[in-house]
């Protein structure tokens, strides 16, 4: 079951190398705030399957930062999009 996991987690891994480049080559800002949302969401999926691969249960605190901070930056980019102060 490890061993799954832990290719799963290379899947998820490889997903968000590949998502890098469509934050680097986005053409408009908000592409790239999307490829963004989707690194941060496919990061924090490997790091709790890799939590539960090796029973590290940092690795799910570290998942809960990077949901919290991927929330924070979709709230700011609508607010400046829409002209919230």
């Amino acid at each position: 079951m490890t061993t799954f996991l832990l290719a799963a987690t290379a899947v998820l891994v490889l997903n968000v190398v590949v998502g890098a480049a469509r934050v680097l080559r986005g053409p408009t800002t908000r592409d790239r705030t999307t490829a963004l949302l989707l690194l941060s969401t496919t990061g924090t999926a490997a790091l709790v399957v890799l939590a539960h691969a090796t029973g590290t249960p940092a690795l799910r605190d570290a998942a809960l930062a990077l949901v919290a901070l991927a929330t924070v930056t979709v709230v700011v980019r609508v607010a400046a999009e829409r002209g919230w102060s």
